[in-house]
């Protein structure tokens, strides 16, 4: 079993490096590994920021343990050269579209978050969100108008086919769950988000045993901070995705804590922790690994079936912060390093 290890820019190095001190402790056979130079280090090492050895390791992996990428040296390239893309031709390469992002309060944690904890407390959902279409992947560009104005455009769009590969993960994964699942739309004003919601119905044919209910994205926003414990499965596109998985994390404690996914039809994966590349404190030993951590769980569980020891590794997390393991974001002081070494000593 292969696993490419994408560290990528700022902070990556440092917690790439702690989830993989972790899987070696777990000693698995024929658990093999490759480096790939990925986002800003790769644009400055070769001139472009996903290069072809790179994505020809991904190809060959069973999973991508990924960083994250983000440089502000890099912000004035042309945007075809700028980290992000790396992430974005991975998932277009490989044909990663179902992001699973969980987010469930630690009750230790609960106090963190910027809710009141007795309403944090309640979190345990899981946000699958497509990440191979949207305005993302749309015509872009910017353009003169009639008037002489400068302008861009970004085209959302979604062909029904990639609605409902993305709608058969939201309800498969409510399946395994507790059998509720949230399309979230803006059907009143988007045409894109009309075929979305009509899609997800048809599927739900399928799906009898999952409760599906709809839900306009701004008032998805409001509910997940006045009552997030509605939730079970969230299935929703790529922006909407994006903005929302991002606002769950700050309602569990920090953006530090959670994990994702993202697989396409095969199970091949990539895993990453949801936050960026924090050039800010990168080399300051600042950085909160748990959700590199995780996202190693995420993916023995996912993409190599080994779920006993994905959950050996969430529960070793989980009673490193019962033991009182914090970083600087979960109000700490222990270092990068000593947050890795809390998990350990307990796995």
């Amino acid at each position: 079993m292969l696993i490419a290890l994408f560290p990528g820019d700022g902070i990556g190095p440092e917690i790439v490096d702690q989830a993989k001190r972790v899987l070696d402790a777990l000693a698995i056979d024929g658990l093999t590994y490759e480096h790939g130079l990925v986002g800003g280090a790769a644009y400055k090492a070769v001139g472009h920021p996903l290069p072809p050895e790179t994505l020809e390791l991904a190809k060959r992996a069973d999973a991508i343990l990924f960083g994250a990428v983000g440089d502000p040296d890099c912000d004035a390239l042309e945007r075809h050269l700028r980290p992000e893309q790396a992430i974005l031709g991975l998932r277009k390469e490989l044909g990663l579209f179902s992001n699973l992002r969980p987010a469930k309060v630690f009750p230790e944690l609960a106090g963190e978050s910027a809710l009141k904890p007795e309403v944090a407390g309640a979190i345990d959902l899981l946000i699958v969100r497509e990440t191979n279409g949207d305005v993302y992947f749309g015509e872009k560009g910017f353009r003169t108008t009639a008037d002489g104005l400068r302008e861009g455009y970004d085209v959302m769009s979604y062909n029904e086919a990639e609605v409902r590969r993305i709608a058969h993960s939201g309800f498969q994964a409510a399946r395994a769950r507790r059998g509720k699942l949230c399309s979230v739309d803006k059907a009143n004003v988007l045409e894109t988000s009309q075929l979305w919601r009509d899609v997800v119905i048809e599927v739900s044919a399928d799906y009898p045993d999952v409760a599906l209910s709809h839900m306009y994205v701004d008032n998805a926003a409001m509910q997940l901070v006045r009552n997030p414990g509605q939730f079970d499965v969230i299935v929703t596109g790529n922006l909407f995705g994006d903005i929302l998985s991002d606002q769950a994390s700050m309602c569990v404690g920090s953006i530090g804590m959670l994990a994702s996914a993202t697989l396409n039809g095969s199970g091949q994966g990539l895993y990453e922790p949801i936050h960026g590349s924090a050039p800010d404190i990168a080399g300051t030993g600042k950085a909160n690994p748990l959700a590199t951590i995780l996202s190693a769980a995420m993916m023995l569980r996912y993409s190599l079936g080994m779920p006993e020891q994905a959950d050996r590794i969430e529960k070793a997390v989980a009673k490193a912060l019962a033991n009182g393991a914090r970083s600087p974001d979960l109000g700490g002081a222990m270092n990068t390093v000593d947050m890795g070494d809390a998990v350990l000593a307990v796995l």
